[in-house]
């Protein structure tokens, strides 16, 4: 249970501020977030609106943690499916992508896996 509150907090703190600023000043996250490799538009604002949804989310996991899991297996879902479709491919093209947005994906990616509670959801 503590891993879980631990990525539940992280999802808040850093889903909650990526998706404030891709909300409000979606020019300003294109630049930050997305290092730039992406134009402003209303497609970050979409982006903003899953990752309030995840912080929200881990919000009501730190109250209830096993009932709120699947958020995580969604973000290693979309996540592992950005590395594979969107970041690997463009790395090995020289295509500009986020490359910090990249390296905290690959590690959420290798961390999930080890804190989603699959035993908790095989015996319910």
């Amino acid at each position: 249970m503590i891993g879980l509150r631990i990525i539940y907090l992280l999802n808040i703190f850093v889903s909650g501020q990526i998706a404030f600023t891709a909300l409000v000043n979606p020019k300003n996250s294109a630049l930050t977030t997305f290092g730039n490799a992406y134009e402003s538009t209303e497609v970050i604002r979409l982006v903003g609106c899953l990752w309030l949804s995840i912080a929200i989310l881990s919000v009501l996991g730190l109250w209830k943690p096993i009932t709120f899991s699947p958020v995580l297996l969604i973000q290693l879902i979309y996540k592992g499916t950005w590395l594979l479709v969107v970041a690997l491919p463009a790395f090995r093209n020289g295509i500009p992508f986020p490359r910090v947005m990249s390296m905290f994906f690959i590690a959420w990616v290798v961390i999930l896996p080890f804190i989603i509670p699959w035993k908790e959801w095989i015996n319910s």
